[in-house]
């Protein structure tokens, strides 16, 4: 009898294979968890598989990974139609296999496949036949399974949620686990997830983000034009309390126009066409240009504002100057909000051969532990952030994540609640346009 561990963050589960001695086939899989005991395989939303098979039957050298179903007298390997007719633990438990929404695989350690349920079947357009017994290279020769291979490659690596687009009106969510014991990998299982509906739901909305947003701009910027013309004198002098009441309703305006173009540039973003004109630019003029904007704010808060620049001068590099700009913005508004008048705020430039390092350090409210894995999703944002700066969009630091990696850099933060927060991102130097839109284009 042999025990095989599976386990994520939240629980323990137990697949165990009970071979009678005589029998010709190994029998069952369980699931054991600490608030339910039921037979289920390989669910990905209710199994989050880190760790897989680890373990060997009995003194065999086939390890259960290779073979899963198996004969003790023969060693081979079944086919689907083979297994059915054989004990009736196991048939329930194929059946289990067989309903399955999500589509399975599995391959042994020389990566040839050994295992197909009906789901994946329907998924590639294929049956289990043509194919059981095949490396995942000869796969390639399947139009519909050539994506996948694809996406793995000859030796299957590692992935986790990958979207897929197999064909027309099909989208998958892969995930390639290993399968190991401690010393060696002894095969590969590949969920297949068909996220199709969800993709089109998401862009429906998109496309209705997009929509609303372009249509309230339009108001937007010619209330804002008019406020401006008043404000200006232009249609004659304003008394002091007709003048105050206009520049209120001009910056609730303005905050509306920031509003609709975070939903427009998260729409671009979802949308994935957002980066439009890449210069060879300095970055470090652009969060100067930043910097300069903020003045007033500054003042006004009575800030100890640092800007650290580079001692010797830092290369140019490939930019979206404007896309650079929101994201350079938004973290640096994030900086002033959330930092007490008199507080302190730097911004530091550090440069290598191979990328820029920026940091935006405050000592403001903080982060609370609890919500920063949270802090670069769609409008989230912050308990403490709210009861600080009640307006905002949660989509400032969305934004910015996307900005940066859009140019092949990283972003991250570091932060205790009460003792303020530290930004990091970093550019990689590219000085032409072939070296950044990187080797997939190739």
């Amino acid at each position: 009898m042999c025990y095989l561990h599976i386990s994520d963050e939240q629980r323990r589960s137990w697949i165990k294979f009970a071979r009678p001695k005589g029998s010709e086939i190994i029998g069952q899989f369980l699931r054991y968890s600490s608030s339910k005991c039921y037979l289920t395989l390989l669910r990905r939303r209710s199994l989050n598989l880190t760790h897989s098979f680890a373990s060997k039957l009995d003194g065999s050298s086939s390890p259960v990974g290779q073979t899963m179903f198996w004969r003790k007298k023969q060693k081979e390997k079944l086919n689907w139609e083979d297994i059915q007719k054989k004990d009736k633990e196991l048939r329930r438990i194929l059946a289990i296999i067989a309903y399955l929404r999500d589509g399975v695989l599995v391959f042994d350690k020389k990566n040839k496949l050994f295992l197909i349920n009906p789901q994946a079947e329907k998924f590639l357009e294929v049956k289990g036949k043509q194919i059981l017994g095949k490396s995942i290279l000869e796969l390639s020769s399947f139009p519909f399974i050539r994506p996948l291979v694809s996406l793995l490659g000859g030796e299957i690596r590692e992935v986790y949620e990958k979207e897929l687009p197999i064909k027309e009106n099909l989208i998958l969510e892969v995930s390639a686990i290993p399968m190991r014991i401690p010393e060696e990998k002894i095969g590969s299982l590949i969920i297949l997830d068909d996220i199709t509906q969800e993709k089109l739901a998401e862009e429906m909305k998109t496309r209705f983000v997009t929509l609303a947003a372009h249509q309230l701009r339009t108001p937007s910027s010619a209330v804002k034009w008019s406020m401006r013309t008043l404000l200006d004198g232009d249609l004659g002098k304003l008394t002091e309390k007709q003048k105050e009441m206009i520049e209120k309703t001009y910056q609730t305006n303005e905050k509306m126009i920031s509003l609709i173009d975070d939903l427009l540039n998260a729409a671009k973003i979802e949308e994935g066409r957002y980066l439009t004109n890449i210069t060879l630019s300095s970055i470090e003029q652009v969060i100067q240009s930043v910097i300069d904007s903020y003045q007033d704010e500054i003042k006004k808060r009575r800030l100890k504002f640092r800007f650290i620049k580079p001692e010797g001068e830092i290369p140019k590099v490939m930019l979206d100057v404007e896309k650079m700009k929101i994201a350079v913005t938004n973290i640096i508004d994030n900086a002033l909000r959330y930092t007490f008048p008199g507080g302190r705020i730097s911004v530091s430039v550090q440069g290598n051969k191979k990328e820029i390092r920026i940091q935006v350090q405050d000592n403001g409210i903080g982060i609370p532990q609890n919500q920063q894995k949270k802090i670069f999703t769609t409008f989230y944002r912050g308990s403490d952030a709210i009861k600080m700066e009640t307006e905002g969009t949660g989509l400032g630091l969305f934004i910015a994540k996307n900005i940066i990696e859009a140019h092949k850099g990283k972003i991250w933060f570091e932060s205790k609640e009460g003792k303020g927060a530290t930004f990091y991102f970093t550019i990689p130097i590219k000085e032409k346009f072939s070296e950044f839109i990187g080797e997939e284009f190739y």
